[in-house]
Protein backbone atom coordinates (compact mmCIF):
# COMPACT_ATOMS: atom_id res chain seq x y z
CA UNK A 1 0.00 0.00 0.00
CA UNK A 2 2.94 2.40 0.80
CA UNK A 3 4.22 1.87 -2.66
CA UNK A 4 0.71 3.03 -4.27
CA UNK A 5 1.03 6.33 -2.62
CA UNK A 6 5.15 6.79 -2.73
CA UNK A 7 6.26 9.97 -4.12
CA UNK A 8 9.22 10.65 -6.44
CA UNK A 9 11.60 12.93 -5.69
CA UNK A 10 12.85 15.93 -8.33
CA UNK A 11 15.94 17.52 -7.70
CA UNK A 12 17.34 20.57 -9.46
CA UNK A 13 19.61 18.09 -11.73
CA UNK A 14 16.96 17.03 -13.01
CA UNK A 15 16.53 18.70 -16.16
CA UNK A 16 19.03 16.28 -18.77
CA UNK A 17 16.63 15.31 -21.16
CA UNK A 18 17.07 14.17 -24.93
CA UNK A 19 14.82 16.40 -26.92
CA UNK A 20 15.62 20.02 -27.99
CA UNK A 21 15.14 22.82 -26.50
CA UNK A 22 14.32 25.52 -28.51
CA UNK A 23 11.29 27.32 -27.03
CA UNK A 24 11.02 30.83 -25.44
CA UNK A 25 8.57 33.01 -23.66
CA UNK A 26 6.80 34.07 -26.24
CA UNK A 27 7.13 30.64 -28.24
CA UNK A 28 5.09 29.79 -24.36
CA UNK A 29 2.61 32.56 -25.38
CA UNK A 30 2.11 31.77 -29.12
CA UNK A 31 1.68 27.89 -28.03
CA UNK A 32 -0.79 29.02 -25.62
CA UNK A 33 -3.20 31.39 -27.59
CA UNK A 34 -2.59 28.34 -30.56
CA UNK A 35 -4.38 25.80 -28.04
CA UNK A 36 -6.92 27.92 -26.20
CA UNK A 37 -8.15 30.74 -29.08
CA UNK A 38 -8.95 27.60 -31.43
CA UNK A 39 -12.05 25.22 -30.87
CA UNK A 40 -14.01 26.68 -28.27
CA UNK A 41 -13.87 30.11 -30.00
CA UNK A 42 -14.20 28.79 -33.26
CA UNK A 43 -16.88 25.68 -32.31
CA UNK A 44 -18.28 25.21 -29.27
CA UNK A 45 -18.93 28.61 -28.55
CA UNK A 46 -21.53 29.34 -30.10
CA UNK A 47 -23.42 25.75 -28.22
CA UNK A 48 -22.25 27.53 -24.88
CA UNK A 49 -24.12 31.26 -26.10
CA UNK A 50 -27.65 28.84 -26.86
CA UNK A 51 -27.49 27.20 -23.31
CA UNK A 52 -26.52 30.32 -20.94
CA UNK A 53 -27.43 33.17 -23.74
CA UNK A 54 -25.89 36.46 -22.88
CA UNK A 55 -25.39 35.56 -19.21
CA UNK A 56 -22.85 32.91 -20.56
CA UNK A 57 -20.38 35.66 -20.17
CA UNK A 58 -20.36 35.05 -16.44
CA UNK A 59 -18.87 31.44 -17.10
CA UNK A 60 -15.97 32.36 -19.53
CA UNK A 61 -14.85 34.89 -16.16
CA UNK A 62 -15.53 31.67 -13.84
CA UNK A 63 -13.69 29.89 -15.98
CA UNK A 64 -10.85 32.34 -16.97
CA UNK A 65 -9.98 32.99 -13.10
CA UNK A 66 -10.24 29.30 -12.08
CA UNK A 67 -7.70 28.84 -15.02
CA UNK A 68 -5.70 31.84 -13.82
CA UNK A 69 -4.88 30.13 -10.17
CA UNK A 70 -4.55 27.24 -11.62
CA UNK A 71 -2.18 28.51 -13.92
CA UNK A 72 0.24 29.79 -10.84
CA UNK A 73 -0.18 26.90 -9.68
CA UNK A 74 1.26 24.94 -12.64
CA UNK A 75 3.82 28.03 -12.86
CA UNK A 76 4.60 26.73 -9.17
CA UNK A 77 5.03 23.19 -10.09
CA UNK A 78 7.14 24.23 -13.78
CA UNK A 79 9.46 26.14 -11.36
CA UNK A 80 10.39 23.39 -9.25
CA UNK A 81 10.41 20.64 -11.79
CA UNK A 82 11.23 21.22 -15.04
CA UNK A 83 10.70 17.97 -16.81
CA UNK A 84 8.15 17.10 -19.30
CA UNK A 85 4.84 15.11 -18.17
CA UNK A 86 2.74 18.39 -17.05
CA UNK A 87 0.27 17.07 -14.13
CA UNK A 88 1.18 13.83 -14.33
CA UNK A 89 4.81 14.90 -13.22
CA UNK A 90 3.06 17.25 -10.84
CA UNK A 91 1.30 14.41 -8.55
CA UNK A 92 4.01 11.57 -8.72
CA UNK A 93 5.88 14.51 -6.76
CA UNK A 94 3.03 15.38 -4.09
CA UNK A 95 0.35 12.71 -4.03
CA UNK A 96 2.29 9.92 -5.30
CA UNK A 97 2.07 7.28 -8.03
CA UNK A 98 -1.38 6.15 -7.88
CA UNK A 99 -2.87 9.38 -8.04
CA UNK A 100 0.37 10.18 -10.70
CA UNK A 101 -0.79 6.95 -13.12
CA UNK A 102 -4.83 8.30 -12.55
CA UNK A 103 -3.79 12.49 -13.59
CA UNK A 104 -1.50 10.68 -16.52
CA UNK A 105 -4.49 8.51 -17.53
CA UNK A 106 -6.73 11.95 -17.48
CA UNK A 107 -4.20 14.07 -19.43
CA UNK A 108 -4.47 10.91 -22.38
CA UNK A 109 -7.91 11.24 -22.17
CA UNK A 110 -7.67 15.12 -22.73
CA UNK A 111 -5.13 15.60 -25.67
CA UNK A 112 -6.79 12.48 -27.79
CA UNK A 113 -10.05 12.38 -26.77
CA UNK A 114 -9.91 16.37 -27.26
CA UNK A 115 -8.43 15.95 -30.51
CA UNK A 116 -11.17 14.43 -32.04
CA UNK A 117 -13.67 16.87 -31.38
CA UNK A 118 -11.02 19.51 -32.86
CA UNK A 119 -10.33 17.16 -36.15
CA UNK A 120 -13.90 16.87 -36.28
CA UNK A 121 -14.58 20.67 -35.69
CA UNK A 122 -11.88 21.47 -38.45
CA UNK A 123 -13.47 18.99 -41.06
CA UNK A 124 -16.71 21.08 -40.52
CA UNK A 125 -15.23 24.06 -41.38
CA UNK A 126 -13.00 23.22 -44.03
CA UNK A 127 -16.12 21.29 -45.60
CA UNK A 128 -18.26 24.42 -45.38
CA UNK A 129 -15.66 26.53 -46.61
CA UNK A 130 -15.31 25.07 -50.06
CA UNK A 131 -19.01 24.84 -50.06
CA UNK A 132 -18.85 28.90 -49.97
CA UNK A 133 -16.33 28.40 -52.63
CA UNK A 134 -18.68 25.96 -55.11
CA UNK A 135 -16.91 22.75 -54.38
CA UNK A 136 -18.76 20.24 -52.63
CA UNK A 137 -17.49 16.92 -51.05
CA UNK A 138 -20.08 13.85 -50.47
CA UNK A 139 -22.00 14.12 -47.20
CA UNK A 140 -21.08 10.37 -46.42
CA UNK A 141 -17.47 11.63 -46.49
CA UNK A 142 -17.70 14.79 -44.33
CA UNK A 143 -19.49 13.24 -41.06
CA UNK A 144 -19.02 9.96 -38.51
CA UNK A 145 -21.14 7.21 -39.01
CA UNK A 146 -22.58 7.41 -35.55
CA UNK A 147 -22.88 11.21 -35.82
CA UNK A 148 -25.24 10.19 -38.92
CA UNK A 149 -26.90 7.16 -37.63
CA UNK A 150 -27.67 9.05 -34.20
CA UNK A 151 -29.21 12.04 -36.66
CA UNK A 152 -31.25 9.28 -38.97
CA UNK A 153 -33.42 7.17 -36.06
CA UNK A 154 -34.04 10.45 -34.14
CA UNK A 155 -35.33 12.41 -36.56
CA UNK A 156 -33.21 15.45 -36.69
CA UNK A 157 -33.31 18.22 -38.86
CA UNK A 158 -30.05 18.40 -40.13
CA UNK A 159 -30.16 17.92 -43.56
CA UNK A 160 -26.39 17.39 -43.64
CA UNK A 161 -26.46 14.40 -41.94
CA UNK A 162 -29.74 13.12 -42.90
CA UNK A 163 -28.61 12.92 -47.09
CA UNK A 164 -25.42 10.99 -45.41
CA UNK A 165 -26.95 8.52 -44.49
CA UNK A 166 -29.43 8.29 -47.37
CA UNK A 167 -26.81 8.53 -49.93
CA UNK A 168 -23.96 6.43 -48.30
CA UNK A 169 -22.92 3.45 -50.73
CA UNK A 170 -23.04 -0.07 -48.83
CA UNK A 171 -20.02 -2.20 -48.36
CA UNK A 172 -21.73 -5.68 -47.78
CA UNK A 173 -24.77 -4.98 -45.09
CA UNK A 174 -23.22 -1.44 -43.73
CA UNK A 175 -22.93 2.30 -44.78
CA UNK A 176 -19.54 3.10 -45.87
CA UNK A 177 -19.79 6.90 -43.81
CA UNK A 178 -16.60 8.31 -42.64
CA UNK A 179 -15.20 12.04 -42.19
CA UNK A 180 -12.31 11.89 -44.76
CA UNK A 181 -10.81 15.46 -44.02
CA UNK A 182 -11.08 14.60 -40.10
CA UNK A 183 -8.54 11.75 -40.98
CA UNK A 184 -6.24 13.75 -43.40
CA UNK A 185 -5.66 16.77 -40.92
CA UNK A 186 -4.95 14.28 -38.10
CA UNK A 187 -2.39 12.43 -40.45
CA UNK A 188 -0.71 15.60 -41.75
CA UNK A 189 -0.65 17.25 -38.17
CA UNK A 190 0.86 13.87 -36.42
CA UNK A 191 3.48 13.94 -39.57
CA UNK A 192 4.57 17.73 -38.45
CA UNK A 193 4.77 16.54 -34.55
CA UNK A 194 7.14 13.52 -35.74
CA UNK A 195 9.60 15.45 -37.76
CA UNK A 196 10.39 18.25 -34.88
CA UNK A 197 9.15 20.71 -32.10
CA UNK A 198 11.52 23.57 -33.99
CA UNK A 199 9.37 22.97 -37.31
CA UNK A 200 6.39 22.98 -35.36
CA UNK A 201 7.03 26.04 -33.80
CA UNK A 202 7.82 28.16 -36.86
CA UNK A 203 4.66 26.83 -38.71
CA UNK A 204 2.56 27.77 -35.70
CA UNK A 205 3.58 31.22 -34.86
CA UNK A 206 2.67 32.21 -38.60
CA UNK A 207 -0.59 30.62 -37.88
CA UNK A 208 -1.65 32.66 -34.63
CA UNK A 209 -0.16 35.92 -35.78
CA UNK A 210 -3.09 35.56 -39.08
CA UNK A 211 -5.64 33.49 -36.56
CA UNK A 212 -5.26 36.94 -33.57
CA UNK A 213 -5.39 39.35 -36.72
CA UNK A 214 -8.69 38.18 -37.95
CA UNK A 215 -9.88 38.01 -34.30
CA UNK A 216 -10.00 41.60 -33.74
CA UNK A 217 -11.29 42.38 -36.81
CA UNK A 218 -14.21 39.84 -36.17
CA UNK A 219 -14.75 42.09 -32.78
CA UNK A 220 -13.99 45.49 -34.42
CA UNK A 221 -16.89 44.79 -37.23
CA UNK A 222 -19.06 43.15 -35.17
CA UNK A 223 -19.06 45.65 -32.75
CA UNK A 224 -20.88 48.10 -35.29
CA UNK A 225 -24.07 45.73 -35.59
CA UNK A 226 -24.41 45.27 -31.77
CA UNK A 227 -28.25 45.93 -30.71
CA UNK A 228 -28.10 46.13 -27.04
CA UNK A 229 -31.40 44.58 -26.56
CA UNK A 230 -29.78 41.11 -27.70
CA UNK A 231 -27.96 41.50 -24.51
CA UNK A 232 -31.54 40.91 -22.71
CA UNK A 233 -33.95 39.04 -24.04
CA UNK A 234 -37.20 38.07 -22.99
CA UNK A 235 -37.42 34.57 -21.67
CA UNK A 236 -40.95 33.09 -23.43
CA UNK A 237 -41.99 31.23 -20.31
CA UNK A 238 -41.70 34.10 -17.60
CA UNK A 239 -41.83 36.72 -20.12
CA UNK A 240 -39.25 38.42 -18.04
CA UNK A 241 -35.83 40.16 -19.85
CA UNK A 242 -32.51 38.82 -18.46
CA UNK A 243 -28.86 38.92 -19.34
CA UNK A 244 -29.48 35.12 -17.89
CA UNK A 245 -31.82 34.18 -19.86
CA UNK A 246 -32.33 30.85 -18.70
CA UNK A 247 -31.27 31.46 -15.06
CA UNK A 248 -27.96 30.27 -13.41
CA UNK A 249 -28.21 27.16 -13.73
CA UNK A 250 -28.61 27.02 -17.27
CA UNK A 251 -25.04 29.23 -17.38
CA UNK A 252 -23.28 26.64 -15.52
CA UNK A 253 -25.20 23.64 -17.90
CA UNK A 254 -22.55 25.46 -20.69
CA UNK A 255 -19.87 24.58 -18.60
CA UNK A 256 -18.53 22.07 -20.86
CA UNK A 257 -18.27 24.19 -24.19
CA UNK A 258 -16.78 27.47 -22.09
CA UNK A 259 -14.10 24.79 -20.28
CA UNK A 260 -13.24 23.42 -23.21
CA UNK A 261 -12.10 26.39 -24.66
CA UNK A 262 -9.16 27.15 -21.88
CA UNK A 263 -7.87 23.65 -21.55
CA UNK A 264 -5.11 24.50 -23.88
CA UNK A 265 -3.40 26.20 -21.28
CA UNK A 266 -2.47 22.84 -19.65
CA UNK A 267 -0.43 21.38 -23.04
CA UNK A 268 2.04 24.03 -22.31
CA UNK A 269 3.48 22.44 -19.71
CA UNK A 270 4.22 18.64 -21.06
CA UNK A 271 6.80 21.46 -23.02
CA UNK A 272 9.12 21.75 -20.06
CA UNK A 273 11.84 20.20 -21.82
CA UNK A 274 12.15 21.31 -25.13
CA UNK A 275 11.77 24.79 -23.53
CA UNK A 276 14.85 27.07 -22.70
CA UNK A 277 14.78 27.88 -19.10
CA UNK A 278 11.92 26.83 -18.27
CA UNK A 279 11.73 27.74 -14.63
CA UNK A 280 11.24 31.23 -16.09
CA UNK A 281 9.81 30.77 -19.29
CA UNK A 282 7.07 28.48 -18.51
CA UNK A 283 5.17 30.36 -15.71
CA UNK A 284 5.51 33.70 -17.48
CA UNK A 285 4.09 32.03 -20.93
CA UNK A 286 1.34 30.11 -19.29
CA UNK A 287 0.29 33.29 -17.40
CA UNK A 288 0.54 36.33 -20.23
CA UNK A 289 -1.16 33.45 -22.64
CA UNK A 290 -4.33 32.95 -20.22
CA UNK A 291 -4.76 36.52 -19.72
CA UNK A 292 -4.85 37.60 -23.37
CA UNK A 293 -7.06 34.89 -24.38
CA UNK A 294 -9.52 35.29 -21.75
CA UNK A 295 -9.67 39.20 -22.84
CA UNK A 296 -10.30 37.51 -26.20
CA UNK A 297 -12.92 35.28 -25.10
CA UNK A 298 -15.15 38.00 -23.41
CA UNK A 299 -15.03 40.42 -26.25
CA UNK A 300 -16.17 37.68 -28.82
CA UNK A 301 -18.78 36.46 -26.53
CA UNK A 302 -20.40 40.41 -26.11
CA UNK A 303 -20.43 40.74 -29.68
CA UNK A 304 -21.86 37.31 -30.23
CA UNK A 305 -24.91 37.85 -28.09
CA UNK A 306 -25.07 41.06 -29.02
CA UNK A 307 -25.22 40.67 -32.98
CA UNK A 308 -27.37 37.50 -33.00
CA UNK A 309 -30.51 36.60 -30.58
CA UNK A 310 -29.03 33.52 -28.72
CA UNK A 311 -31.59 31.26 -29.74
CA UNK A 312 -30.48 31.13 -33.16
CA UNK A 313 -27.24 29.70 -32.37
CA UNK A 314 -28.68 25.87 -31.54
CA UNK A 315 -26.65 23.65 -33.58
CA UNK A 316 -24.62 26.05 -35.04
CA UNK A 317 -20.91 24.81 -35.37
CA UNK A 318 -19.49 27.85 -37.00
CA UNK A 319 -20.63 31.14 -34.47
CA UNK A 320 -18.16 33.57 -36.21
CA UNK A 321 -19.48 33.15 -39.86
CA UNK A 322 -22.59 32.33 -38.98
CA UNK A 323 -23.05 35.88 -37.42
CA UNK A 324 -22.19 37.20 -40.36
CA UNK A 325 -24.61 35.44 -43.20
CA UNK A 326 -27.24 36.95 -44.92
CA UNK A 327 -29.91 36.10 -42.28
CA UNK A 328 -27.90 37.81 -39.82
CA UNK A 329 -25.21 41.06 -40.42
CA UNK A 330 -25.01 39.90 -44.30
CA UNK A 331 -20.99 40.88 -44.54
CA UNK A 332 -20.34 37.85 -46.95
CA UNK A 333 -16.49 39.14 -47.49
CA UNK A 334 -16.35 38.72 -43.60
CA UNK A 335 -18.30 35.48 -43.73
CA UNK A 336 -15.89 33.78 -46.07
CA UNK A 337 -12.61 35.25 -44.15
CA UNK A 338 -13.69 33.97 -40.70
CA UNK A 339 -14.09 30.61 -42.71
CA UNK A 340 -11.34 30.34 -44.11
CA UNK A 341 -8.88 32.05 -40.75
CA UNK A 342 -11.18 28.92 -38.65
CA UNK A 343 -9.40 26.27 -40.39
CA UNK A 344 -6.36 27.81 -39.49
CA UNK A 345 -7.05 28.40 -35.99
CA UNK A 346 -8.50 24.96 -35.46
CA UNK A 347 -5.29 23.55 -37.37
CA UNK A 348 -2.63 24.92 -34.49
CA UNK A 349 -4.94 23.29 -31.73
CA UNK A 350 -4.48 20.38 -33.32
CA UNK A 351 -0.40 20.66 -33.59
CA UNK A 352 -0.63 22.02 -29.57
CA UNK A 353 -2.51 18.72 -28.55
CA UNK A 354 -0.86 16.49 -30.70
CA UNK A 355 2.42 17.55 -29.68
CA UNK A 356 1.27 17.38 -25.62
CA UNK A 357 0.11 13.83 -25.69
CA UNK A 358 3.32 11.60 -26.82
CA UNK A 359 5.10 13.66 -24.10
CA UNK A 360 2.63 12.14 -21.84
CA UNK A 361 3.28 8.74 -22.70
CA UNK A 362 6.85 9.79 -22.48
CA UNK A 363 7.16 10.76 -18.89
CA UNK A 364 5.17 7.59 -17.77
CA UNK A 365 7.24 5.37 -20.08
CA UNK A 366 10.70 6.84 -18.41
CA UNK A 367 9.06 5.72 -15.02
CA UNK A 368 8.34 2.44 -16.10
CA UNK A 369 4.38 2.96 -15.87
CA UNK A 370 3.93 2.38 -19.46
CA UNK A 371 6.00 0.45 -22.10
CA UNK A 372 9.36 1.40 -22.78
CA UNK A 373 8.94 1.69 -26.66
CA UNK A 374 6.79 4.65 -25.37
CA UNK A 375 10.50 6.78 -24.32
CA UNK A 376 11.90 5.81 -27.42
CA UNK A 377 13.44 9.49 -29.12
CA UNK A 378 13.81 9.92 -32.82
CA UNK A 379 17.68 9.86 -33.61
CA UNK A 380 17.43 12.90 -36.09
CA UNK A 381 14.64 14.70 -35.57
CA UNK A 382 14.73 14.69 -31.60
CA UNK A 383 11.29 13.94 -31.21
CA UNK A 384 8.99 11.01 -29.04
CA UNK A 385 8.84 8.81 -32.25
CA UNK A 386 6.98 6.00 -31.17
CA UNK A 387 4.71 7.48 -28.82
CA UNK A 388 3.56 10.44 -31.67
CA UNK A 389 2.26 7.68 -34.45
CA UNK A 390 0.02 6.10 -31.43
CA UNK A 391 -0.88 9.37 -30.50
CA UNK A 392 -1.92 9.69 -34.38
CA UNK A 393 -3.71 6.31 -34.34
CA UNK A 394 -5.52 7.13 -30.77
CA UNK A 395 -6.65 9.99 -32.85
CA UNK A 396 -7.88 8.56 -35.83
CA UNK A 397 -9.50 5.25 -34.93
CA UNK A 398 -12.13 7.01 -32.86
CA UNK A 399 -12.88 9.42 -35.52
CA UNK A 400 -14.52 6.44 -37.25
CA UNK A 401 -16.88 5.64 -34.38
CA UNK A 402 -17.87 8.41 -32.10
CA UNK A 403 -19.26 11.86 -32.29
CA UNK A 404 -18.71 15.47 -31.36
CA UNK A 405 -21.03 16.43 -28.42
CA UNK A 406 -19.87 12.95 -25.88
CA UNK A 407 -15.97 13.80 -26.77
CA UNK A 408 -16.82 17.66 -25.84
CA UNK A 409 -18.23 16.28 -22.28
CA UNK A 410 -15.82 13.57 -21.91
CA UNK A 411 -12.30 16.04 -22.60
CA UNK A 412 -13.95 18.54 -20.53
CA UNK A 413 -14.52 16.46 -16.91
CA UNK A 414 -11.08 14.82 -16.82
CA UNK A 415 -9.19 18.20 -17.38
CA UNK A 416 -11.16 20.31 -14.66
CA UNK A 417 -10.25 17.70 -12.48
CA UNK A 418 -6.55 17.16 -13.08
CA UNK A 419 -7.06 20.87 -12.69
CA UNK A 420 -8.27 20.19 -9.14
CA UNK A 421 -4.99 17.67 -8.28
CA UNK A 422 -2.41 19.69 -9.27
CA UNK A 423 -4.42 23.07 -7.22
CA UNK A 424 -4.51 20.36 -4.39
CA UNK A 425 -1.06 19.24 -4.95
CA UNK A 426 0.70 22.83 -4.55
CA UNK A 427 -0.69 22.88 -0.77
CA UNK A 428 1.25 19.58 -0.23
CA UNK A 429 4.38 20.93 -1.16
CA UNK A 430 7.48 22.23 1.27
CA UNK A 431 8.69 25.58 1.40
CA UNK A 432 11.55 26.07 -0.92
CA UNK A 433 15.00 28.63 -1.49
CA UNK A 434 14.10 31.56 -3.23
CA UNK A 435 16.03 32.09 -6.21
CA UNK A 436 16.44 35.47 -8.16
CA UNK A 437 15.10 35.26 -11.44
CA UNK A 438 12.92 32.02 -11.19
CA UNK A 439 8.71 32.11 -10.50
CA UNK A 440 7.71 31.75 -7.10
CA UNK A 441 4.55 31.44 -5.75
CA UNK A 442 3.42 34.09 -3.20
CA UNK A 443 2.35 32.75 0.00
CA UNK A 444 -0.67 34.14 1.38
CA UNK A 445 -2.11 32.55 4.51
CA UNK A 446 -5.48 31.45 4.05
CA UNK A 447 -6.30 31.04 7.45
CA UNK A 448 -9.02 33.72 7.90
CA UNK A 449 -8.89 35.19 4.76
CA UNK A 450 -10.30 32.05 3.06
CA UNK A 451 -13.08 31.12 5.05
CA UNK A 452 -14.30 34.96 5.16
CA UNK A 453 -13.75 35.00 1.31
CA UNK A 454 -16.10 31.68 0.81
CA UNK A 455 -18.58 32.61 3.47
CA UNK A 456 -18.83 35.71 2.21
CA UNK A 457 -19.44 34.76 -1.26
CA UNK A 458 -22.09 32.68 -0.05
CA UNK A 459 -23.71 35.20 1.57
CA UNK A 460 -23.82 37.38 -1.10
CA UNK A 461 -24.69 34.75 -3.54
CA UNK A 462 -27.69 34.08 -1.69
CA UNK A 463 -28.62 38.07 -1.60
CA UNK A 464 -28.30 38.05 -5.45
CA UNK A 465 -30.37 35.04 -6.05
CA UNK A 466 -32.60 34.07 -2.95
CA UNK A 467 -34.73 31.77 -5.19
CA UNK A 468 -32.25 29.59 -6.10
CA UNK A 469 -30.88 29.05 -2.29
CA UNK A 470 -34.94 28.22 -1.50
CA UNK A 471 -35.39 25.85 -3.78
CA UNK A 472 -31.54 24.33 -3.49
CA UNK A 473 -33.14 20.69 -1.28
CA UNK A 474 -35.36 20.11 -5.09
CA UNK A 475 -33.10 18.01 -6.53
CA UNK A 476 -36.23 16.48 -8.24
CA UNK A 477 -36.25 19.11 -10.94
CA UNK A 478 -35.85 17.83 -14.03
CA UNK A 479 -33.69 20.88 -15.23
CA UNK A 480 -31.79 21.64 -12.54
CA UNK A 481 -32.17 18.96 -9.66
CA UNK A 482 -28.00 17.66 -10.48
CA UNK A 483 -26.85 21.08 -10.57
CA UNK A 484 -28.35 22.00 -7.24
CA UNK A 485 -27.62 18.88 -5.45
CA UNK A 486 -23.78 19.30 -7.10
CA UNK A 487 -23.73 22.33 -5.39
CA UNK A 488 -24.94 21.10 -2.16
CA UNK A 489 -21.54 18.75 -2.19
CA UNK A 490 -19.85 21.87 -3.32
CA UNK A 491 -20.55 23.94 -0.31
CA UNK A 492 -19.85 21.04 2.46
CA UNK A 493 -16.67 20.16 1.02
CA UNK A 494 -16.15 23.92 0.96
CA UNK A 495 -16.75 24.45 4.81
CA UNK A 496 -14.71 21.37 5.30
CA UNK A 497 -12.20 22.85 3.62
CA UNK A 498 -12.24 26.03 5.28
CA UNK A 499 -11.75 24.30 8.80
CA UNK A 500 -8.96 22.56 7.55
CA UNK A 501 -7.08 25.74 6.29
CA UNK A 502 -7.87 27.18 9.92
CA UNK A 503 -5.94 24.60 11.52
CA UNK A 504 -3.06 24.08 8.72
CA UNK A 505 -3.11 27.61 7.63
CA UNK A 506 -2.81 26.74 4.09
CA UNK A 507 -1.60 29.04 1.04
CA UNK A 508 -4.32 31.52 -0.25
CA UNK A 509 -3.75 31.30 -3.94
CA UNK A 510 -3.91 27.05 -4.15
CA UNK A 511 -6.89 27.12 -2.45
CA UNK A 512 -8.93 29.70 -4.31
CA UNK A 513 -7.64 27.71 -7.88
CA UNK A 514 -9.14 25.07 -6.08
CA UNK A 515 -12.64 25.75 -5.15
CA UNK A 516 -12.60 27.30 -8.19
CA UNK A 517 -12.23 24.50 -10.53
CA UNK A 518 -14.50 21.94 -7.62
CA UNK A 519 -17.16 24.47 -8.66
CA UNK A 520 -16.78 23.86 -12.42
CA UNK A 521 -17.08 20.05 -11.71
CA UNK A 522 -21.08 21.01 -10.28
CA UNK A 523 -22.06 21.86 -14.08
CA UNK A 524 -21.25 17.95 -15.21
CA UNK A 525 -24.34 16.09 -15.31
CA UNK A 526 -24.32 11.90 -14.30
CA UNK A 527 -23.58 10.67 -17.82
CA UNK A 528 -20.35 12.83 -17.54
CA UNK A 529 -19.38 11.26 -14.39
CA UNK A 530 -20.29 7.69 -15.44
CA UNK A 531 -18.40 7.86 -18.32
CA UNK A 532 -15.26 9.27 -16.45
CA UNK A 533 -15.45 6.38 -13.74
CA UNK A 534 -15.84 3.98 -16.36
CA UNK A 535 -12.64 5.55 -18.14
CA UNK A 536 -10.25 5.46 -14.97
CA UNK A 537 -11.32 2.18 -14.18
CA UNK A 538 -10.00 0.97 -17.24
CA UNK A 539 -6.97 2.82 -16.48
CA UNK A 540 -6.86 1.36 -12.91
CA UNK A 541 -7.10 -2.14 -14.67
CA UNK A 542 -3.93 -1.46 -16.78
CA UNK A 543 -1.74 0.23 -14.20
CA UNK A 544 -1.82 -2.63 -12.28
CA UNK A 545 -1.15 -5.14 -14.27
CA UNK A 546 1.65 -3.34 -16.12
CA UNK A 547 2.58 -0.48 -14.42
CA UNK A 548 2.50 -1.53 -10.58
CA UNK A 549 4.90 -4.06 -11.76
CA UNK A 550 6.97 -2.11 -13.80
CA UNK A 551 7.65 0.96 -11.61
CA UNK A 552 11.18 2.10 -11.24
CA UNK A 553 10.53 3.80 -7.95
CA UNK A 554 9.09 0.33 -6.71
CA UNK A 555 12.25 -1.55 -8.36
CA UNK A 556 14.56 1.17 -6.60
Amino acid sequence: MNQLFRRKNYSETDTSTNLLRVLGVWDIVFFGIAAIIGAGSFSSLGEAVFRGGPGVILLYLICGFACGFTALCYAEFASRIPTAGSAYTYAYASFGELIAWIIGWALIMEYSFGNIYVAFSWSDYFTSFLERLGMHIPDYLTCSYTEAKKAFMNGSENKELLNAWKSAPLLGSLKFIVDVPALVINGLITWLCYVGVKESKNFNNSLVILKLAVIVLVILVGFAYINTENWTPVNPETHVASFMPNGFAGVMSAVSGVFFAYIGFDALSVLSEETKDPQKTLPKGMIISLVLCTVIYIALTLVLTGMVDYRKFDGIGDPLSFIFEKSNANVAWMELTVSFVAIVAITTVLLVFQMGQPRIWYAMSRDGLMPEKFKTVHPKYKTPSFATVVTGIAVGVPILFTDKTFILDFTSIGTIFAFVLVCAGVLMLPAKEKIKGRFHLPYINGKIIFPVIFIGGLIGFYLWQPEFFNSLKDWNDPKEGEFRASIVVYIIFNLVLCVVTFIKNFSLIPLIGLSSCLYLLTGMSHENWFWFGLWFALGLVIYFCYGYRHSKLRKA
